[in-house]
């Protein structure tokens, strides 16, 4: 891979090319974000349990597509999933400015587009892990995800700060053709990337869907740094999932803050991320790659429960800073527990382990958006952001507890003396054989 060591991976042309189409898409999505739940809010004044509703389909892909999405994605060149799903999602949008245009839009289109647009999220997301590997080669996959994660990090300062005066403007469904077309170029740039990615085996060679599903499930669960990485997502994504569902009810109902206020405090969550990704490498260097997973979490996570104590002021302020703590330890761990995933999984797998790790961590995101519209109607946002902080900070268990086996374990290739003297010839350790 030829490139400068000035500017590492962002010399190769085709990393460049995936990381433009990366900020371009982001930026829509960041955008899409703010603006798809605000449609809800603003325009067509749903109640909280619609609003939760609304995030439990945008969600609900991982639920039904989840598990054969790996499988799929496997068959296929990666960088054509990109591309579809990029485009797909683009026109999908395009349908609620149209119809609110006509004078059409109703709670029943929003849940649909959400819905069609969640299903290809899955896809998208399971190729994009899935291609990285290929592009960069695996010794490159540390830098590769820090250098996506600060560009994602930057758009998530951009696309709020943006789309909050667009909403201001033209409205929240309008500001959707913005979202629709960072879509739009981000598959366009992606689907220039040079770089020749081999066609996976015919599909008469390959076994049925199911045993590919089942493989993949068994990769995963049976090797413990992959089972408690999931397992943490999973307690996580719920929790965070409540929690932004009645974020915005709080910040736009209780705080009585607009678009660009909201936007602001959103951009605010964007700045915390990118010093997360600045940073992230140097820390799972100094800190350690696996136990800066679960360090991460412990640190920030606990901080989000400024927002909930928060009144129209100056606390404002400090409970931006916790959903900022927020942001850069989800993304210092996000960098570390991908690079760990895909360095311990095979390329004739990375689909199906990123499918299922999604299925599983992501699979209750749905529940958690339910969850926060029915604890938004019984308790109100402000409880809910109390639940939802609780549950982010104990998502750091399941890490943490494989993280102390893994260092009360011998580790690969040690020596147990086994009544042998020392000094004599030493014997291999049967309870580290086929650990990862």
């Amino acid at each position: 891979m030829p490139r400068s060591s000035r500017l590492g991976l962002l010399g190769d042309p085709d990393f460049g090319r995936l990381f433009a189409a990366t900020a371009l898409g982001q930026l829509g999505d960041r955008i899409i974000f703010l603006t798809l739940p605000l449609v809800a809010i603003a325009t067509l004044h749903a109640d909280e349990f619609q609003v939760g509703l609304l995030t439990a389909t945008t969600t609900a892909g991982s639920l039904l597509v989840g598990l054969p999405a790996g499988a799929w994605v496997d068959r296929m060149r990666k960088k054509s999933v990109l591309v579809g799903t990029d485009l797909l999602r683009a026109a999908a949008l395009l349908t609620i400015p149209l119809a609110w245009w006509a004078g059409l839009l109703g709670i029943r289109l929003l849940y649909a587009v959400a819905l069609l647009h969640g299903v290809l999220t899955v896809f998208f997301d399971v190729a994009y892990v899935s291609y990285l590997p290929h592009l960069v080669g695996r010794g490159n996959l540390v830098e590769g995800n820090a250098k996506l994660s600060a560009v994602r990090s930057v758009t998530s300062i951009g696309g709020p700060a943006v789309a909050g005066p667009l909403v201001g403007l033209a409205g929240a469904p309008a500001t959707l053709l913005a979202g629709s077309a960072g879509m739009t170029l981000s598959g366009l740039f992606a689907a220039t990337i040079r770089r020749r990615e081999e066609k996976p085996n015919p599909v008469p060679e390959r076994p049925r869907l199911r045993s590919e599903i089942a493989e993949g499930l068994r990769f995963v669960l049976h090797r413990p740094a992959l089972r408690a990485i999931m397992f943490s997502d999973a307690l996580f994504n719920l929790s965070l999932v409540m929690y932004q569902t009645m974020l915005l009810v709080f910040l736009e109902r209780t705080m009585g803050l607009g678009p660009f206020g909201i936007g602001l405090v959103l951009s605010g969550m964007g700045c915390g991320a990118l010093l997360g990704a600045l940073t992230a490498t140097t820390l799972a260097r100094r800190v350690g790659q696996r136990p800066v997973i679960w360090l991460a979490t412990l640190a920030t996570c606990p901080l989000t429960v400024l927002m909930p104590l928060a009144r129209p002021g100056w606390t404002l302020y400090a409970g931006a800073v916790g959903l900022a703590a927020l942001s850069l330890g989800g993304v210092v761990r996000v960098v570390a527990q991908s690079s760990l995933q895909q360095s311990l999984t095979p390329d004739r797998l990375l689909g199906r382990m990123a499918a299922t790790a999604r299925f599983v961590s992501s699979g209750g995101v749905p529940l958690g958006g339910l969850l926060g519209g029915v604890s938004g109607s019984a308790f109100g946002a402000t409880g809910t952001l109390w639940i939802g902080a609780s549950g982010m900070t104990l998502s750091a268990v399941p890490a943490l507890l494989w993280w102390h086996a893994e260092r009360t374990r011998p580790s690969r290739g040690c020596s147990r003396r086994s009544g042998i003297a020392a000094g004599t010839r030493s014997v291999s350790c049967p309870a580290c054989a086929g650990r990862p």
